[in-house]
């Protein structure tokens, strides 16, 4: 049994990861950053590793694994990056889940092998311009013509939707109105590139660099009527539950950032000397380090405990809102103090604390902000 409790397999696998980025793909994180270039590389190898396809069936493709061996790999990718962890875990949660989840045996057949390869992207569109956090306000239409879904409207803020591998781009849109004007909302599969589908151009972001985000817009885009994914009227609710797990991933991703940041000031503050000692025999110094420890390792039993209690199929939306606001705090707040630790050197852009720095605050917001995940805790608690 490791360190984190994980048995020899697990162990052994969160190790492999671990070589993975440290060899790969921390050496070119910073050039990519820099350059807000796509990883395409990267991308291929994580793909030949069989990362795509950790948590689906052998039969689709996949590697047979859970939900948790697909945490355990975005943990590890996110100490030394970020981005890369995101696009995995934007591929495997939002992108393939909701087919592996919601999917005809036809519609699994055809793109879950596409999609655990790696050689294809799957990308997962409901946020838009004025509906996030609240779908209620979700404008994208799509109405039956002649056998075919026709849809206009726009998402915004969509991860993985404007790569060259991006295949696959699954919408939320309003497919009836009740006499009360409730909307009805279903989710529709869209393979790219498709007519009337617009990938706008790509967001100038803060953090997440290397991360692939476009608007979407789409104008009069048919798709075949059996393109609907899941039941009608039931893709808002279907993609609620897609959220709760992939809060538990946005966590293991907040960990590892967080972790990375523990990484970063242990060397550091080894390394460096001031009046004559390393920095770290200064007690503000090791106390500080201390407590970025302290916040990694409580947010990842949080997760652990959240991807537990989902794999044995307990209720798991309560834990997996905790781990996720957990988590996103720890990240952001370890990211401040090992900024401060690195000093000067913390505030330059190709340092790896100033990249989890500016990295770090959308783990705040996306996905379901932090107010949303109290909110979601509060209710559970039956306030």
């Amino acid at each position: 049994m490791s360190d984190r409790g994980l048995n020899d397999e697990l162990e052994q696998f969160r190790q492999s990861v671990e070589d993975f980025a440290r060899n790969v793909v921390a050496p070119v994180a910073a050039h990519h950053d820099a350059t807000c270039t796509f990883p395409y590389d990267v991308v291929r190898q994580m793909g030949e590793l069989g990362l795509f396809g950790l948590p689906f069936p052998e039969e689709y493709g996949g590697m047979g694994g859970d939900y948790f061996v697909l945490c355990l790999a975005i943990e590890e990718l996110a100490r030394v990056d970020q981005s890369v962890a995101i696009t995995l875990e934007a591929a495997c949660s939002l992108g393939a889940m909701p087919v592996f989840r919601f999917g005809t045996e036809a519609q699994k057949e055809y793109w879950l092998p596409q999609l655990a390869s790696g050689r294809a992207l799957g990308a997962f569109g409901l946020t838009e311009p004025g509906a996030g956090s609240d779908a209620g306000g979700t404008l994208t239409s799509a109405r039956l013509e002649g056998g075919e879904w026709v849809i206009n409207g726009s998402k915004s803020f969509i991860t993985n939707s404007g790569t060259d591998l991006t295949r696959l781009v699954t919408l939320t849109a309003v497919t009836d109105v009740d006499a009360d004007g409730r909307k009805s909302i279903s989710s529709i599969l869209v393979e790219v590139p498709t007519a009337g589908f617009t990938v706008e151009p790509a967001y100038d972001k803060v953090g997440w660099h290397a991360s692939d985000t476009h608007p979407l817009s789409f104008s009069d885009l048919r798709v075949p009527e059996e393109n609907l994914l899941g039941e009608r009227g039931r893709g808002y609710a279907n993609f609620l539950q897609i959220l709760d797990e992939g809060r538990i991933a946005i966590a293991a991703l907040a960990v590892g950032a967080a972790q990375g940041c523990v990484d970063e000031s242990v060397s550091y503050a080894s390394q460096r000397e001031a009046f004559g000692r390393p920095i770290g025999h200064n007690q503000a110094i090791a106390f500080k380090i201390a407590e970025m420890e302290a916040r990694a390792h409580s947010a990842r039993c949080t997760y652990y405990d959240a991807a537990a209690r989902m794999l044995a199929g307990r209720p798991f939306k309560k834990e997996a809102a905790i781990a996720k606001l957990v988590a996103s705090n720890a990240a952001m707040d370890n990211a401040r103090d090992a900024t401060q630790i690195h000093g000067g050197y913390g505030f330059m852009n190709e340092s790896t604390v100033a990249r989890h720095y500016r990295d770090s605050k959308i783990l705040e917001i996306g996905e379901g902000t932090s107010e949303i995940q109290k909110m979601l805790i509060a209710r559970m608690l039956g306030v």
